[in-house]
């Protein structure tokens, strides 16, 4: 680990860092993507046969390179240590699913993101104490252990899967996941110093600058479950750093609204029979797209606006 060669992780050991993470993804991306799956077209998704042939999976060698860059450039802890695995782990789930011939089932998918949540939440739990601050009001309070624990479970499961469903227009998903990521540093900065930790943003980020050269409108490869799933546990992660888990409902909104209100169409009307949202498609980039008349180009922008508004919003009234 380099930062321990110097004693420290100097300005010049972070920019090392930074360099590796894009370099070695932007080489991997570029001359090994035919080793990926290709893509078969998805007949449920809004143009989906574009996408046939397509190289899929990216987030295999995207998330991979961050993982090296946090062990040889980030002290690390016992903490980070766990989930940086775990992130290998929601990682691989998606990368088989997306070299699979035939798609996995969503309850094997679910399950598997139920396992990988609760480990998260027991290894938070072991480091931290059951305590929330409500970031806006600056309120703070502590939670029996058990409910605490249940909540960061539905918060890493919800964060895996909406960012999951928002995976759909070339660059979308990676662009408001980085400008989440963007949010939860800066609120790690100014409300809960985490040394350690911090460093991993920027990593993550630089992994996914390199991965949008190749991913913006029109795209040459996608990054499958293998990435959208290692973004959505690390996002939940780093929010848990922060102490301010609830500020997730914000940092994250169009994430949420975009992902988040398909899986609660098909799930109440899969298990209740309640059918909301009859007259819109979701995810909602596909009724901006479909609906709305909006290129790609005017979909991801806009959301990333959107989001970015909120964000600041966030950063100004945090407490």
């Amino acid at each position: 680990m380099l930062h321990s060669l110097v004693g420290e992780t100097t300005g010049w050991v972070l920019l090392a860092g930074l360099l590796f993470s894009f370099v070695f993804t932007f080489v991997l991306l570029k001359f090994a993507a035919n080793r990926l799956p290709k893509d078969l077209g998805r007949d449920f998704a809004f143009n989906g046969k574009l996408s046939a042939g397509k190289p899929r999976g990216a987030g295999l060698y995207f998330v991979l390179v961050f993982l090296a860059a946090a062990l040889l450039f980030v002290p690390i802890q016992a903490e980070i240590l766990i989930y940086l695995v775990l992130i290998a782990a929601a990682m691989l789930s998606g990368y088989f699913d997306d070299a699979s011939d035939k798609p996995w089932s969503e309850y094997k998918k679910g399950l598997i993101d139920l396992i990988i949540a609760i480990l998260v939440a027991v290894t938070y739990l072991n480091f931290h104490p059951a305590t929330v601050t409500l970031g806006l009001f600056g309120i703070t309070f502590t939670l029996p252990p058990m409910v605490f624990g249940i909540l960061v479970v539905v918060l890493v499961w919800a964060s895996i899967n909406v960012t999951n469903c928002s995976d759909g227009v070339d660059g979308l998903s990676a662009t408001l996941t980085s400008v989440t990521l963007i949010t939860i540093y800066f609120i790690l900065k100014k409300a809960a110093p985490n040394d350690a930790f911090e460093l991993l943003i920027p990593l993550f980020l630089m992994a996914l600058l390199a991965y949008q050269w190749f991913n913006a409108t029109p795209s040459l490869l996608m990054m499958g479950d293998a990435g959208s799933r290692a973004m959505g546990i690390f996002i939940a992660i780093a929010i848990l750093q922060t102490g301010r888990p609830f500020l997730y409902l914000l940092v994250a909104i169009v994430l949420i609204l975009d992902g988040g209100l398909g899986l609660a169409k098909i799930s109440l009307k899969r298990f209740l029979h309640i059918s909301i949202l009859k007259n819109t498609r979701t995810p909602l980039h596909d009724q901006a797209r479909k609906v709305d008349g909006w290129s790609n180009t005017q979909t991801v922008f806009r959301f990333a606006i959107l989001q970015s508004l909120v964000s600041v919003a966030v950063l100004c009234l945090l407490r």
